[in-house]
Parts: C-alpha cells; structure tokens; sequence
C-alpha cells in the first residue's frame, strides 16, 4: 500500500501539553475509524511534532483519502508526498 507523509501547518503544536496532543489523536482516530468502517484504506502510522507543523505518515489506498480525512477532522494537509522508497545508515552497506 502507498506511505505518505503529510505536511500539516498547525500553529504552536511544538508548544503543545500531552492533553492537547492526546485530543487530536483521538480526533483524528475518531475520523480514520469512520472511514475504515466505510471500507476506505487509510491509516496512521505515526507523527512527528516539531514547531508549528506536524510530519504525519499515512499508508492509504490514495492521496484523495487524505485530502479527505482532512477535510472531516479539521487538521490541514499543507503538503502531501508519496513516499517511493526508504534508507537508513544501513543502506550503506547493501
């Protein structure tokens, strides 16, 4: 299945307390729940929180799912990119 990693502009998030945090992944589960239940594939893997954005990395069947899920849960999606392979140190040595 397609990653993704998802760009999203949210102002302070890096100032954010663990409730804040906690809330928006119940959010944001709330609305992935939804639409598992209506048989679109899409999930989060997990985010990274750093100044006022957020990295989210999805698996989903396309990148319309995400524009979507975006648009039911309130959270942007500033930037959407199709991850096409990974490395680490490694890949150095293959």
């Amino acid at each position: 299945m397609p990653k993704f990693i998802i760009e999203r502009d949210l102002p302070n998030i890096g100032e954010a307390d663990q409730a804040s945090l906690s809330a928006a992944a119940e959010k944001s589960n709330a609305v992935l729940s939804a639409m598992q239940a209506e048989d679109k594939d899409i999930q989060w893997q997990h985010s990274y929180v750093a100044g006022d954005k957020t990295f989210c990395v999805y698996e989903c069947a396309t990148e319309e799912l995400i524009h979507e899920h975006s648009e039911r849960s309130g959270f942007p999606a500033n930037s959407i990119t199709e991850v096409k392979n990974q490395i680490d140190p490694s890949t150095a040595g293959v």
